[in-house]
């Protein structure tokens, strides 16, 4: 009687084969840029479905995120769950981005180790300080294994994040109005993908959009108590 030997692949092995799988996920959806600016936190999504990326969690805290929209959606309403029960059991003051960023963290962190199949998507938890305060804004990412950092000036995720994030790096001023931080964000968000070095092919001309196109939110650190405000289509094409 012949036996077949079960598959057996290292743990490195493994963990290669969901880092390539939650990469390519991610890689598949468009762009999002996040970034600071004079009044807060702005939020661009290159967007044209009904199936926003972009959302309000708490008073003072948005999100945002690419990738399957299922699993960042369950992810999204776990964090205003998180953040209800908190500010219920404590102080509306004791929901931060950083306690929310670190619960996803953990989140991913364990679905990426423990289950079959990691999620594919990679969050932003922004949060904004009370009015009047001095503090700054806070930007927190969250990747598909669970890593977080703390970015200080701006973020881009999802689609190919190369030529946005090079935009963003040569064309970020700290303190920007609102206006040109849009703008910033939507020429980034244009940017031609390279070229795959076929010196025959035209180089590829940047993409334009229109308000129906994008998806805009921001957070006003001026507004008293909830800080989260999503653009109407009218407001966006006033600033394009």
């Amino acid at each position: 009687m012949s036996m077949s030997l079960p598959y057996y692949a290292s743990a490195e092995q493994i963990m290669r084969d969901r880092s390539e799988l939650a990469r390519k996920g991610i890689a598949r959806g468009r762009s999002v840029v996040v970034q600071k600016f004079a009044d807060g936190v702005l939020f661009v999504a290159d967007n044209s479905s009904t199936l926003n990326k972009i959302s309000e969690i708490y008073d003072r805290l948005g999100f945002a995120a690419v990738g399957k929209y299922n699993e960042f959606e369950s992810l999204r309403r776990a964090g205003i769950q998180h953040a209800d029960t908190r500010g219920y059991q404590y102080d509306r003051a004791d929901v931060t981005g950083r306690s929310l960023a670190n619960a996803y963290a953990s989140t991913l962190g364990m679905v990426f180790t423990e289950q079959p199949k990691p999620y594919e998507v990679e969050l932003c938890v922004a949060q904004v300080p009370p009015q009047g305060s001095d503090a700054d804004a806070q930007l927190y990412r969250i990747g598909y294994d669970g890593s977080i950092s703390d970015e200080k000036r701006y973020l881009v995720m999802g689609g190919q994040t190369e030529p946005v994030a090079a935009v963003m790096a040569d064309g970020y001023v700290e303190d920007q109005d609102l206006q040109s931080a849009f703008r910033l964000a939507v020429r980034a968000l244009g940017a031609p993908a390279p070229s795959a070095g076929n010196s025959t092919t035209p180089p590829a001309e940047p993409k334009t959009f229109t308000e129906s196109e994008l998806e805009v939110a921001l957070l006003d650190r001026r507004r008293p108590r909830r800080a989260f405000k999503r653009l109407r289509a009218a407001e966006v094409a006033g600033l394009l």
